[in-house]
């Protein structure tokens, strides 16, 4: 049995977290790139903007949930989000698996990386992964419109008929090894390796080395809690013919992704780091500021009530 309520509670509570997240990464990555951005800029700002992206559609999840997972809006509507929804949870793997590549180079290869860094490389290589998560999720317009779906169906995405298995399933499995499996690994690689070189050396110093340390367990962190669960559903529906049941509840995994993917900013921009750290002070001058006026005000009053009381 599906709880819609705890479906649209988890929808709720990442749009209110992940979006003034990723808007604050946003502007920060945005004055970056005007900024002499560097390699690792560029892949941090189309990983905020997959987010983004990803956020601005999820009302249209969190709809879904309000009407009790029924789907009463235009099936091209439902095509168009899912699309969206799918094509952003797979940038964000692979671009944080560039990511880990980037930072793999800079320490195993300090200087001749250095030289060959450019942000057009950069550029390029978030331009491929865009087009070819595109490219792989655009099997969901295939499967809406395929010529038996049944055009009075009332969910989105869902209840797919055996000739529609014969095409999706396939390629679900495929998703799984290629846009998780191969980046999982290649970030378990890349991060262990960095670690171990950081360590090793004692010239690096110690916060270095403990940002590098949070890096890698956040960037895990998202791979196993966020994304193994919903491309596990893609093995065991591939196994099984059909799409689990409990499938919903890792997509909602998948959404937390955006809540956690500014831990990643924190640790790899210090950009990014120094317009948080800002925008906290910020925010803890003016609550610390207004409380000493009002406690200066309660003071200057206090008096003026004593004559008050003695008249």
């Amino acid at each position: 049995m599906i709880h819609n309520w705890v479906i649209l509670s988890v929808y709720i509570f990442t749009f209110l977290i992940g979006l003034p997240a990723n808007i604050l990464a946003m502007c920060t990555f945005v004055k970056k790139l005007g900024n002499k951005p560097g390699l690792n800029d560029i892949l941090l700002f189309n990983l905020t903007a997959s987010d983004l992206v990803f956020l601005l559609f999820l009302p249209f999840k969190m709809y879904e949930a309000a009407s009790y997972m029924k789907w009463n809006l235009p099936q091209t509507l439902c095509s168009i989000a899912s699309f969206v929804f799918f094509t952003t949870i797979y940038t964000s793997s692979l671009l944080l698996m560039a990511i880990a590549v980037d930072r793999y180079l800079a320490v195993k290869f300090p200087f001749k990386y250095r030289q060959l860094r450019r942000p057009l490389y950069a550029v390029v290589i978030s331009v491929f992964i865009w087009l070819f998560c595109g490219a792989h999720c655009s099997i969901v317009f295939i499967i809406v419109f395929m010529p038996d779906l049944n055009n009075t169906k009332t969910v989105c995405y869902e209840e797919f008929s055996e000739e529609q298995k014969r095409i999706l399933l396939p390629v679900r499995l495929e998703f799984f090894v290629v846009l998780y499996v191969v980046p999982l690994l290649v970030c378990i690689f890349c991060y262990v390796n960095c670690v171990y070189i950081l360590y090793t050396r004692p010239h690096i110093t110690k916060k270095k080395k403990q940002r590098a340390s949070g890096m890698a367990l956040c960037t895990l962190c998202i791979f196993l809690m966020c994304f193994l669960p919903y491309n596990a559903s893609h093995m065991v529906g591939y196994c099984s013919n059909n799409s689990p049941p409990w499938r919903y509840y890792t997509l909602l995994l998948s959404t937390l992704n955006t809540c956690l993917d500014p831990l990643i900013f924190y640790f790899s921009s210090s950009t990014f780091r120094d317009n948080a750290k800002i925008s906290f002070l910020k925010k803890f001058f003016v609550r610390h500021k207004k409380a000493e006026i009002v406690q200066t005000e309660m003071k200057s009053e206090s008096p003026r009530d004593d004559t008050k009381l003695n008249r």
